[in-house]
């Protein structure tokens, strides 16, 4: 029973409770005409302290399709927050207004402090480069959906494993499921953090390689996810460029693959995935994020104790 909890990090939920989260999303997708009621009278607030589209939108329109209403801002100055009120203070005053919290901040551990003066809900939609954990159950679903389950899957991970949260959370989540193994994708100056290494991986045994080059290893895997990577990161821009190319993922790197094969990408895409891959029925990043907006839905139903 999740009624009530707040959502600060993908591990704030047991296995169970995840189930509980994806089983509704699934009814949801077989029937969504059937749910558009289940929130009327009910209030979102969503606090969006820096810019998002996807994250936003789909919040925004997970609550309207449940039949409920929205409360918020896009970006702090058109708050109370640009007149220096306090974030606990403007939770205080959200809670009295609403049923439930979405909240994007860019300071790491914003959502927990927020959690902590708020007498509703909060879904961390984002803190800094902490945490994202609706973006973690919109993969998880994304999986469970397309691939009948989420055991025994060889999941690749190309690109920015060093400072990609959405990243760290899919190992994470994925290591809670037996039979999972890991091809890690990337240059040497973005490989994965050492604690993911040590104290998630090699702590639970689970099986995983790194790599340097994509076709070496595309054939082996079920599951692709794609990140960027990104310019800033380095210090030479030759050695960027070099790499760059490395992990653009197109059609002929495709021909390597299984054709059962999925590609995921948190998006937005800048250049890591050609717009010709998009015609490939693997390519399944539009889908994942359809699939963002109903493990939303279920997740505020469940939240709300709506259902």
């Amino acid at each position: 029973m999740i009624k009530g909890k707040h959502l600060i990090d993908p591990m704030d939920f047991t296995v169970e409770e995840l189930n509980e989260v994806f089983e509704l999303a699934s009814q949801i997708i077989s029937c969504p005409e059937k749910f558009s009621h289940v929130c009327d009278g009910k209030i979102l607030a969503t606090l969006f302290y820096e810019p998002s589209t996807r994250t936003r939108f789909s919040f925004e329109a997970a609550m309207m399709r449940l039949g409920g209403k929205i409360l918020g801002f896009s970006e702090p100055n058109s708050s109370s927050v640009s007149k220096g009120e306090t974030l606990s203070d403007t939770i205080k005053m959200v809670s009295i207004y609403t049923d439930i919290v979405a909240m994007r901040h860019p300071k790491e551990g914003s959502a927990k402090v927020a959690s902590l003066f708020s007498t509703v809900p909060i879904i961390n939609a984002g803190d800094g480069g902490h945490q994202h954990p609706t973006q973690t159950l919109t993969d998880l679903l994304t999986i469970k959906m397309l691939k009948k389950g989420l055991d025994n899957h060889t999941i690749g991970i190309c690109g920015d494993l060093k400072f990609g949260r959405t990243v760290h959370s899919l190992i994470k989540a994925m290591s809670r499921y037996k039979g999972n193994k890991f091809v890690l994708i990337s240059p040497q100056e973005l490989k994965i953090p050492q604690y993911i290494r040590e104290e998630i991986l090699k702590k639970n045994n689970i099986e995983f390689i790194e790599v340097e080059r994509l076709e070496d290893v595309i054939e082996q895997i079920d599951i692709l996810y794609m990140t960027r990577v990104q310019k800033e990161r380095f210090f030479n821009e030759e050695e960027y460029l070099r790499l760059r190319d490395s992990y653009i993922l197109n059609k002929e790197k495709m021909s390597g693959a299984k054709d059962d094969m999925i590609v995921m990408h948190p998006l937005p895409r800048v250049n890591e995935i050609s717009y010709e891959v998009d015609d490939d029925k693997r390519a399944v990043y539009f889908k994942q994020a359809e699939y963002g907006m109903y493990v939303r839905m279920a997740l505020i139903a469940k939240l709300l104790g709506v259902l």
